[in-house]
């Protein structure tokens, strides 16, 4: 079941990669030409830039962690978030999550306080990307409604859908009537006693379910200081697009933090296996209307090397490099 889901996602994901290699077949030789134009200096900040996003990443874990096991190491938390990159790629985004409750469990936060809690943390996340969105339209509104007038139906559509996703994600968590309805419908499955042991097991780890996420949305400063965090960590990776074009003048750096969260609120409201092809797509078209065609797609594939396939390799690194640690230490016992 697990590989026919991945199976899909990777026919789905291949056929919005065809689409955008076909829109643009006439012009990957100009498009390869302002990629190889990219200064070293400036994909070592790009590069820095997606570190940064990580570290912010993992102090949110840390501080969430910590709820459960005071113990919790902020090396642990950076370690977390680029394990999770890892398997956001290899797993086409599905892993994340789980790889994130067997990390956390295996650090004395209970499996089921950790998925709370990595529930927690991804509303809060949805919720400050609508809310940075929000705050750099209006900051940026002379630029903004001057070239994306035409997109309002649309925009308004990717709030409201943003709004929609986060309170059913609060619902999922910590609303005892939706978790009743699940139990309901998980019984109606059960007309021949065959899932008793699974119902069984529902039951206690929604019941401890309700019990973090509320403990968890309840402590509002955390949640506060939390969101606060999730908007410092996207301001580095919406500044990409700015690192990547400065020299040139074409935008400013209010614009870059505009329109990429634009893009990437929007793309996120699409049903597509980690936002591929949905975030190229939606990119490159809003970043077209300020710049050359050309040069928006470079943006786009410079700005998801950085914030997927270079975290990838970096998680990667640390799983491999974890491996031989624990190797070499059961060879060489003290």
């Amino acid at each position: 079941m697990k590989n026919k889901s991945f199976w899909i996602k990777f026919i789905i994901a291949a056929v919005l990669i065809g689409i955008i290699v076909y829109t643009f077949r006439g012009s990957w030789g100009d498009i390869w030409q302002q990629v190889k134009q990219t200064s070293p200096v400036v994909l070592a900040m790009i590069g820095g830039a997606s570190v940064i996003y990580h570290l912010f990443e993992a102090w949110i874990t840390c501080s969430l962690a910590r709820e459960y096991n005071p113990r919790f190491r902020y090396r642990d938390a950076v370690y977390c978030a680029f394990f999770c990159s890892f398997y956001r790629l290899s797993t086409l985004g599905s892993g994340a999550g789980i790889a994130a409750v067997i990390f956390l469990g295996k650090k004395q936060v209970g499996y089921t306080e950790a998925t709370g809690l990595y529930a927690i943390q991804y509303i809060l996340h949805k919720a400050s990307i609508a809310l940075f969105s929000g705050i750099f339209f209006l900051v940026n509104w002379r630029v903004m409604a001057a070239y994306y007038r035409s997109y309002a139906p649309y925009l308004i559509l990717a709030y409201a859908l943003t709004l929609l996703i986060s309170i059913a994600l609060v619902l999922a968590v910590v609303y005892p009537k939706f978790h009743r309805l699940i139990l309901w419908l998980v019984r109606k499955l059960n007309y021949k006693n065959k899932l008793d042991g699974v119902v069984g097991k529902l039951e206690a780890s929604i019941g401890i379910l309700e019990q973090s996420g509320t403990k968890l949305l309840k402590d509002w400063k955390t949640l506060v200081s939390c969101v606060v965090r999730n908007i410092a960590k996207l301001f580095f990776w919406y500044s990409i697009p700015f690192l990547i074009l400065h020299q040139s003048g074409a935008i400013t750096l209010r614009t870059s933090l505009s329109v990429t969260s634009l893009s990437v609120m929007t793309a996120a409201v699409i049903p597509t296996p980690a936002g591929i092809g949905s975030t190229e797509l939606i990119m490159t078209g809003l970043f077209g209307v300020l710049v050359d065609v050309n040069q928006a797609m470079a943006i786009t594939l410079l700005y998801r090397t950085a914030t997927f396939i270079f975290p990838f390799v970096v998680g990667a690194g640390c799983i491999l490099g974890e491996r031989v640690v624990k190797r070499f230490r059961r060879l060489n016992p003290r």
